[in-house]
């Protein structure tokens, strides 16, 4: 680009056609309506066809009219238009079948008004539809009488309608090419105002078109006067890569997982929704929450359906519970946007099941009923994606003054649940990629990964500006390597990037070292913690952290909200508690702690869960830190 500077640069380009010719075909979707009984003069059927449907063909020539720098166009087509159909079976009076198949077919002309979408193929048209009637044919058969196939009578020659439809063109013609073609599919409507066949009784067709277009059209082209051009420098990218001290290929993860104290019900139901674990009075009686502390996953996370599955059990986690501690007594709050009775409702579903599987005294639990939750994810004044948030209010609440139903971070949660697991290719084991502003200025990117004999894996392609690879994928069967990773990209305006790196890898195959895992909790759109979480994080996580630890720090949300909102606000979440964490260790006299903070935002790659249901969508709002000792 710098050596272009000042050079006289032509270009030639094509402007778009005016005028576009071409045919098009298509299947008529044909429901009946109304009564239709006297089919001449000659038959009145014994008894009256009402509903009917069929697919008919239609096939025409058409003409557009595109104005230059206008999204207002006209289209014509003249078309053949089959709109016959075949009517359900009826039984006449001698308990004889009949059945009735009409062939009526029309030439129509369908001048419409084409309203083009800007910077997109995109269209809309609508108009009306005058059609000439060409064939009145129908088919009757009745059982122990004679097929008779004639001609309906007191049709209307002519009939005036209506249409509205969506197309989008689709350019298959090179974009230098001055001949034009276009294949557009498309769709109309055309209700039953004014499609009343027959000048007697009161049948009637509601049409439902489905099809494609082909176009053609001349362009021409224009010569622009030379101009001297002087680019702007580019942007100068930085790419860095870091790389793991050794590649696990597993570790052992003791997790602290916390556990939502909310059970969330679907829309216009008061049961317990059938994907919550619930036991029999003989299987809630040997139930202990400690069967759930060794579930073993070896999935590339180890999270979803381990913790899900644990989530789930919540109920019967808190029957143990209870159970165990006879002193403990809780408070259900059921909130729905039906009121404060529909919301009791839901909260005596979740009492009566721990009275009747758990023996729990109904003394112990008390329940209550609102409109919302005393800590709602609809907000007041919020217009989008209300549905979603809605489902997350309405649930049922569970609190408790009893110190054995406590989590350390707060009166308001459970007690969080111990997990051992087997992760592989664990946080610490991932390669990490960084090229600046590549979100903002670059359509994508990707890298080769060279090893020393030259074969090259490739990795991409990316838009954020991070990615992350496994290290065990690089090193394939090797032990350890050196690699050559070159990045290359392309700029939004088209100009290539090329940035390059070298990297070592070394394979930890030695018995690895266990790892803690703790996650926070976040409610909706807040990138703060509630106050209690700093004792939680100063107390139980910091004190969990050694000398030469690493401490990965990785932020989430769930995909409500606009995507670049949610990385910013899941950056903030981890750099939160990375704060919070490095205050707490400076106090301890802990210096020697490396931490590596990322927010993935919403990215579906990197979440811990889907989005599928309202539970998830709950757990993904979270801050998920990761403890890896030194060896």
């Amino acid at each position: 680009m710098v050596a272009m500077a000042g050079i006289t640069v032509k270009a030639q380009t094509t402007i778009a056609p005016t005028w576009w010719f071409g045919v098009s075909g298509a299947a008529n979707f044909n429901f009946y309506d109304g009564t239709t009984q006297r089919l001449n003069n000659s038959l009145i059927a014994p008894t009256a066809f009402h509903k009917g449907h069929d697919i008919r063909p239609y096939g025409s020539i058409l003409m557009e009219y595109r104005p230059a720098r206008s999204v207002l166009g006209v289209m014509l087509n003249v078309a053949y238009d089959g709109r016959g159909g075949k009517f359900k079976d009826v039984v006449a009076p001698c308990n004889c079948p009949a059945t009735l198949e009409t062939n009526t077919s029309y030439i129509a002309v369908e001048p419409s008004l084409r309203l083009t979408v800007p910077s997109t193929g995109l269209y809309f048209f609508a108009g009306p539809r005058v059609a000439f009637n060409v064939s009145k044919d129908f088919e009757y058969t009745q059982l122990k009488q004679p097929n008779t196939n004639g001609q309906l009578s007191a049709m209307h020659k002519t009939l005036i309608s209506g249409q509205v439809g969506a197309g989008y063109d689709i350019m298959v013609s090179p974009a230098s090419s001055t001949t034009k073609v276009s294949i557009s599919p498309f769709v109309s409507f055309h209700p039953y105002f004014g499609q009343e066949p027959r000048s007697i009784e009161s049948w009637s067709v509601t049409t439902v078109r489905a099809g494609i277009a082909l176009k053609f059209g001349k362009a021409s082209k224009i010569t622009p006067k030379a101009i001297t051009t002087t680019p702007a420098p580019m942007h100068d990218f930085v790419f860095t890569v870091t790389t793991p001290t050794g590649v696990p290929l597993k570790r052992q993860v003791s997790e602290t997982l916390p556990l939502r104290n909310s059970v969330f019900f679907d829309e216009g139901a008061s049961q317990i929704p059938a994907r919550y674990i619930m036991l029999s009075t003989d299987q809630a009686s040997i139930f202990r929450e400690q069967q759930l502390q060794n579930e073993q996953s070896d999935n590339m996370a180890g999270r979803s359906a381990r913790q899900l599955n644990v989530y789930h059990n919540i109920l019967n986690i808190l029957g143990d519970r209870l159970r165990t501690n006879p002193g403990a007594v809780i408070v259900l709050t059921g909130a729905s946007a039906k009121g404060p009775a529909d919301g009791k409702e839901l909260a005596q579903a979740v009492k009566q099941y721990l009275i009747t599987q758990f023996a729990v005294d109904a003394s112990r639990i008390t329940i209550a009923g609102r409109n919302k939750p005393l800590i709602p994810s609809e907000q007041p004044g919020g217009t989008k994606e209300l549905l979603l948030l809605r489902t997350g209010d309405r649930r049922v609440d569970i609190t408790s003054t009893s110190p054995e139903l406590l989590t350390e971070v707060g009166g308001d949660m459970m007690k969080p649940v111990q997990i051992n697991a087997t992760q592989a290719n664990p946080p610490d084991s991932q390669v990490i990629l960084n090229i600046d502003s590549a979100k903002q200025l670059l359509r994508s990117w990707s890298v080769d990964v060279t090893d020393d004999k030259g074969t090259v894996q490739h990795f991409g392609p990316f838009i954020d500006d991070q990615a992350n690879i496994p290290g065990n994928t690089i090193l394939g069967g090797n032990s350890s390597g050196d690699y050559k990773i070159v990045m290359t990209g392309e700029t939004r305006a088209g100009v290539p990037v090329r940035k390059e790196s070298a990297v070592h890898l070394i394979r930890q195959d030695e018995t690895p070292t266990k790892g803690l895992r703790y996650s926070i909790l976040y409610d909706f759109d807040r990138s703060n913690a509630i106050v209690s979480y700093d004792k939680f994080l100063t107390n139980v996580v910091s004190a969990s952290i050694t000398d030469g630890s690493t401490v990965i720090i990785h932020g989430h949300t769930d995909n409500i909200g606009e995507e670049d909102h949610n990385l910013k606000l899941s950056k903030e979440r981890a750099l939160d508690v990375q704060h919070t964490l490095e205050r707490a260790l400076i106090k301890a006299g802990k210096t020697n702690v490396k931490f590596e903070t990322i927010g993935f935002g919403e990215d579906a790659g990197n979440a811990p869960f889907e989005n599928n249901l309202v539970e998830e969508r709950f757990y993904n709002r979270t801050v998920i830190i990761d403890i890896i000792p030194v060896k």
